[in-house]
This record gives C-alpha cells, structure tokens and sequence, in this order.
C-alpha cells in the first residue's frame, strides 16, 4: 500500500510518463484502462470519505486520475459506462444497508433502555391501599385473640381455622405493601431518569446523540467525516438513480412520440389509400358511363344504319330474286325445249329402228300378220 501511495505521489508529481525513454511513444491516455479505479471515475470513491474515522476503508489500490475521470465524463454514454455505474452503485448501498442496520439497532437499544418494568400508582391508590392495610392488620389481631382463646378453651380444630384465615389476611396485607413500594420506586427512578440526559440516533450516520446538547456540538457532528460520507452517498446514489429514472422516462417519451408518429403516418398512408381507392373507383364509374353511352351511341347508328342497308338489301334481295326467278323460269324452258327436242329426237330414232326392223323382218320372209303382233307388244 505504501509503494502504492508513492508511486500515485511521483505520477502527480512528474506525471503518469516519467518512467517513458526518450525515444519511446508515450502511452495514449485511456479511462477503461483497468488500473483506474472505476468508482472515482463515476463520483468520487468512498475510501476517500471516511479516513480516521469508525467507518475507515483503508486505501485504495487503484488510481485516482481527474484527466481519466475527464474523458470518462466527456465519453457518450454506452454499455461499458453503465457497468461503472452499476458497480458505483452496489457499493454504495452495501454501505448504506449496512449503516441503517447500525441505526436501527441503536433505535432498539434506546427502547430497551427507556421502557419502565412495573405501572406507576397514582397517590390515591397508594392512600388506598395504606388504609386497606390497617384494616387487615385490625382483622388480624382479633383473629389471633379469637384463636388464643379457642386454643385456652380446647377448641382444636376452631383455633387452626382461625389461624389459616389469619394467614391468608397477612398475604393480601404484603401485597398490597408490595405494590406501594415499588410505585416509591417507580417514581424514584423516573424522576431520575428525567434528570439525566436523554439520547437519540442518527438517522444518517447511526451515531449517538444528546437531546438538546449544545449547538456546537451538533455542528461539529454535522461536520464530521463520518456523517459528511454517509449523506455523500445517500446524495450520489439519488442523483444517479433519478438520472436513471429520467432518461427511462425520456426514453420512453421518445417511443411513445415514435408510436404515435407511426401511427399517424399509418394513418395518413390509409387516408391516401382510400382517396386513391375512391378515385379508382369514381374513375371507374365515369369509364363505365362513358362506355355506355358510346356503346349507346354506336347502337343507335349502328341500328339506323341497318335499317338502311336492310331495305336497300330487301330491295336487293327482290331484285336478285326476281332475277332467279326469271332465269329459272328461262332454263325451265330451255330445259323444256331441249327435252321435248330430245325426245322427239328419241322418238324419231325409235321409229326409225322399228321401221328398220320391220323393212328387216319382211325381207326375211316373216308374214305380216306375225310383224303386226310384234309391233303391237
């Protein structure tokens, strides 16, 4: 620890490269370098705060450097800095828990040492119980007279009776002695315990005070090292841990702007979606219209039109069927003719056979009358 020491004394007096050679390169200064003590790089470090005092630390074995704590500060914050702030704050509330172990212990011991053992009696029930005693003592002496005489008399067994009632009288007569007694004592101790100083706990550093001790005593308490560190530390850790506590809220904040951003443009994605959906559509609508009412326009002259050709084709038609029917009625005929020609053209060759084979048969010798029987079959 003590070459520790010298050696922290030499870097802040000759610097942190005394040892470097001339022609060497000095080593770049970083603050996650493990030789820097992580919780003096965060705050300050707590074996700084309670040196000769009850709560001492001792020494610490790593190196306070303010240019390290400096570019620990001026570095953004990361992961690596939120473990040197985890490990600042598990040290301090190891301490903290530990002192209001302490405190609540000193609070307990107070009790123990304020609490009264027996009711006090207020002066009429001490005056009550004096004349309850005489009472019982008036009973006593006559019962020990009435057993004398039982006793003289031979009455055995009425003399034990009264005897045995007589004890029974004496024990509520040492009772009741008793109780006034300790309420003597009671207020006794009371009273001097009202005369002595009363104490009262710490609530920060645990320690013992005096109840309306002097001013300057109270201040150089409040002065102390050891109340100072402990209110050190119950400062830091609030400060970090609603430095925490405020960016978790920041943080979420920026979400929830960053989910309502989304949700409005989403919004206004849907809103240029149903537009351009509604556009399309009336769009549509007008094409549709237009459609009709050209397919419309077309029928019509597409229908007047063809009732024009209709009745030019009819008339075509008539035409073109008169035609036909004078060209079939002019081939009938010619057909006619050329049959009627055919067939007499036929006729002319059958008769010609027949008179062939007739002028044949008669050259033959066949007699007539068998020639008309062949020519009438």
């Amino acid at each position: 620890m003590a070459a520790a020491a010298a050696a922290a004394l030499l870097d802040e007096l000759m610097g942190r490269n005394r040892n470097v050679l001339p022609n060497e390169k000095p080593k770049e200064l970083n603050w996650e370098d493990p030789e820097f003590c992580k919780l003096y790089l965060v705050k300050f470090c707590p074996h700084d705060l309670f040196v000769n005092t009850r709560a001492d630390l001792g020494a610490c074995s790593r190196v306070h450097d303010d240019e390290a704590r400096e570019l620990f500060e001026k570095a953004p914050y990361s992961y690596r800095k939120q473990q040197y702030e985890d490990e600042f704050i598990r040290f301090c509330q190891s301490m903290l828990n530990e002192v209001e172990r302490k405190i609540i212990k000193g609070k307990q011991r107070l009790a123990l040492i304020g609490r009264t053992e027996a009711p006090t009696l207020t002066p009429a029930q001490t005056q009550r119980n004096e004349e309850q005693i005489a009472l019982l003592t008036e009973k006593i002496n006559k019962l020990v007279e009435e057993a004398e005489q039982s006793g003289i008399q031979g009455n055995v067994e009425q003399a034990q009776g009264l005897m045995r009632l007589c004890d029974q009288l004496k024990e509520e007569r040492e009772t009741l002695r008793k109780s006034n007694d300790n309420s003597h004592y009671n207020q006794t101790a009371e009273l001097a315990a009202a005369q002595e100083k009363q104490m009262e706990v710490c609530d920060v550093c645990g320690a013992f005070l005096i109840v309306g001790d002097a001013q300057q005593r109270i201040d150089d308490h409040l002065m102390g090292k050891q109340h100072v560190g402990y209110a050190r530390l119950k400062s830091a850790l609030q400060e970090i841990m609603s430095k925490r506590e405020k960016a978790r809220d920041e943080k979420e904040q920026r979400r929830e702007e960053d989910r309502k951003q989304r949700a409005r443009a989403n919004e206004e994605l849907d809103r240029r979606r149903r537009d351009d959906r509604d556009r399309d559509r009336e769009r549509d609508k007008r094409r549709r219209r237009d459609d009709d009412k050209s397919r419309h326009d077309a029928g019509s002259h597409r229908n007047s039109g063809h009732r024009s050709r209709s009745r030019s084709r009819d008339k075509h038609d008539r035409h073109r069927d008169d035609d036909h029917r004078r060209h079939a009625r002019d081939k009938g005929n010619r057909d006619h003719r050329s049959s009627s020609h055919h067939n007499r053209r036929r006729h002319r060759s059958r008769s010609r056979s027949h008179k062939y084979c007739l002028q044949s048969k008669i050259g033959e010798g066949i007699p007539m009358l068998a020639l008309i029987g062949i020519m009438s079959s």
